[in-house]
């Protein structure tokens, strides 16, 4: 497939878009939350499709696709990325996810790992201790009217197919980053695929956190003396939550070298 303007795919009830451009590997992008493919990666994407098939998602309630009556879930986030991929006849694809898209792939990776080849996540934690103290409980007392006039509420107005139901989604947003639960240590432990853990130096989540989701997945050893880890951990210096898919002079040299590395089984 070459670009496409964007298409829907039936998927577990929902009537998903997405969006194709470039040619190659398959490398899947999951937005933010309130965002869509533009908003998250309108910057990374025309570059790493230079290379790739990169495939633009919007999740539920999200960018070009209509809500459904279902709760907003990491779990269905995941499971319906997993459920297009089978749709598109893609085996297995690489696959990024910013903030709450990042947590999203992760989930990807943990619950259909056969589908993902390398995982790339962006400025998203495995716990809630990963995130700043006290934010989490800020936003959870935001209102709605608090994102008039944002970038992310004039695009879903712009492009939502249903623009009145900001209120709902931003009320489901609220329940699911509720009901989220950490991903257990033995669970990020257990992935097998090589990780590239991306986050800026002054992000939502705390560096600490980065460095304890490195030495999870391998990493943190002196590689001078010892195999060099599968997995990659960069921290990109004078970025915040929002401004780190605006680095893209940065991470797309980190993100194809990842991606292009030969695999570790394969030699």
């Amino acid at each position: 497939m070459t670009k496409n303007s964007g298409d829907y795919a039936p998927v577990n009830g929902l009537n998903m878009y997405y969006e194709i451009h470039g040619e190659g590997k398959p490398l899947v992008l999951v937005h933010g939350a309130f965002s869509a493919i533009g908003s998250s990666f309108g910057k990374l994407l025309p570059e790493l499709a230079k290379s790739r098939q990169v495939i633009g998602v919007e999740l539920q309630a999200h960018g070009h696709t209509a809500d459904i009556d279902r709760p907003l879930t990491t779990e269905n986030f995941a499971d319906d990325i997993a459920a297009l991929l089978r749709y598109l006849e893609i085996g297995r694809a690489d696959v990024l996810g910013y903030s709450m898209g990042g947590f999203v792939a992760l989930n990807v990776a943990i619950r259909h790992p056969e589908l993902v080849r390398k995982l790339v996540i962006m400025s998203a934690g495995y716990k809630l201790s990963g995130i700043h103290p006290g934010l989490m409980e800020g936003m959870g007392e935001m209102q709605p009217e608090m994102m008039y006039g944002s970038p992310w509420h004039e695009e879903y107005m712009r492009i939502a197919p249903r623009p009145e139901d900001f209120n709902t989604l931003f009320a489901k947003k609220t329940e699911m980053d509720k009901a989220n639960q950490d991903v257990p240590d033995e669970t990020i432990r257990a992935l097998k695929m090589p990780v590239l853990y991306l986050i800026g130096d002054s992000d939502l989540i705390r560096p600490e956190h980065a460095v304890e989701f490195f030495r999870l997945v391998g990493g943190g050893v002196f590689g001078d003396m010892m195999p060099m880890p599968k997995s990659q951990l960069a921290i990109l210096p004078g970025t915040s939550h929002v401004g780190m898919t605006d680095r893209a002079e940065l991470l797309v040299p980190m993100i194809t070298a990842f991606l292009d590395a030969p695999m570790p089984d394969a030699g």
